[in-house]
């Protein structure tokens, strides 16, 4: 076993790990943040995107004992304590984009960073910076 400390959501937490656990394991099992959610375990779909110190990362492919000592945000920490949305998220709800909504919680940390990290965007540089996550119910239109 393997202890970590991390901030979930502006929580800090400790927690007595598996080597091999995955962050995404971590947050829904052991935390029970399941917003994050499980897609396809290869990297591929996004559907587990996380931030980590305010980068986004698929947490499929991360171990929990790599984000020791690391800040995490997941879809249930983007929205202000008292329930107003992060504007990403009121952008998603007022514009009706999602479907079946399995991929958003990824669609939705994935989008954060990018505006974080850019300061002039275009449509290309939104496919750009979004294309390592994937909507399955669009027929995996990147």
């Amino acid at each position: 076993m393997v202890m970590i400390s991390v901030q979930v959501n502006g929580t800090s937490r400790q927690d007595e790990v598996e080597p091999r656990l995955l962050l995404v394991q971590y947050l829904r099992e052991t935390l029970g943040l399941t917003g994050t959610n499980i897609g396809c375990d290869t990297s591929s779909c996004g559907a587990c995107t996380v931030l980590l110190n305010g980068e986004s990362v698929k947490s499929c492919t991360l171990l929990a004992a790599q984000a020791d000592e690391t800040d995490i945000v997941t879809i249930e920490g983007l929205a202000d304590p008292d329930g107003t949305f992060h504007p990403v998220q009121e952008a998603f709800r007022e514009n009706h984009a999602l479907q079946c909504g399995y991929c958003t919680p990824g669609m939705v940390m994935a989008a954060v960073s990018l505006l974080d990290e850019e300061d002039q965007l275009d449509e290309r540089r939104v496919r750009e910076g979004l294309e390592g996550n994937l909507c399955r119910c669009t027929r995996y239109h990147n």
